[in-house]
């Protein structure tokens, strides 16, 4: 089964604070410094996975990698679960590669 990583991911820069990342596939994600999640809008307003971070630190860069991928993940686990069939799909594929 396919799996995100962070090559995966294409970092599209920097804009009033704002990091955006673009997938492939063309799902954006979104992480301002004072954010404690990744969002798929630029405001921030609709949090899709927190960052894993201690109490007394502050998201970086790498947390928000960190929290895409496992986003991405999850929701690619929720998709399969969602469609029995796709999972069979992707079992003969990987016994093709």
């Amino acid at each position: 089964m396919m799996k995100y990583e962070a090559k995966d991911l294409n970092y599209k820069g920097e804009s009033c604070g704002v990091h955006n990342w673009i997938t492939d596939e063309g799902h954006s994600f979104y992480w301002h410094p004072d954010w404690i999640h990744i969002a798929e809008d630029q405001t921030g307003i609709h949090p899709k996975e927190k960052l894993d971070v201690k109490d007394n630190e502050k998201g970086t860069r790498a947390h928000a990698i960190s929290a895409i991928i496992k986003h991405l993940n999850n929701w690619i686990v929720d998709e399969i679960e969602k469609h029995p069939e796709v999972k069979d799909q992707a079992q003969l594929y990987d016994k093709d590669s």
